[in-house]
C-alpha cells in the first residue's frame, strides 16, 4: 500500500475542483479550444475589417478628388474607360502573351 500520500490528494475538494477545471477545459461549450479558434476568427475579421476600412477610405478619397477636379475626372475617364476627344485617336499595345490568353 501507499503510504505517503500527500495530504492534499486525501481530501473530497481537490477532486471536484480537478473534475470542474477539467470539465471547463474539455467539455464545456466554452472551453479553451473554443475559445481559441473564436479569437483567432475575431483576429482575422479585424484584419479583414481594417483591410476594408482602407480601402473604403482610398475610395471615397479618389471620389472626392474625381467630384471637385475636372482634370482628374478627364484622366480617370480616358484612362478607366478608354474616353477619347473627338479628334483624338487611341492606341493600345499589349504584349503577345495577352494576346494569347496566357
Amino acid at each position: 500500500m501507499i503510504t505517503n500520500i500527500p495530504p492534499l490528494f486525501k481530501k473530497p475538494y481537490f477532486y471536484i475542483i480537478l473534475l470542474f477545471i477539467l470539465h471547463m477545459l474539455f467539455l464545456d461549450s466554452n472551453n479553451f479550444i473554443a475559445q481559441y479558434k473564436i479569437r483567432r476568427t475575431l483576429k482575422q475579421l479585424t484584419q479583414e475589417k481594417e483591410f476594408y476600412e482602407r480601402e473604403t477610405q482610398s475610395y471615397q478619397n479618389e471620389n472626392d478628388q474625381l467630384m471637385n477636379d475636372p482634370e482628374a475626372l478627364e484622366r480617370f475617364a480616358r484612362t478607366r474607360y478608354l474616353m477619347k476627344r473627338d479628334n483624338e485617336d487611341i492606341f493600345l499595345f499589349m504584349d503577345k502573351k495577352d494576346l494569347q490568353g496566357n
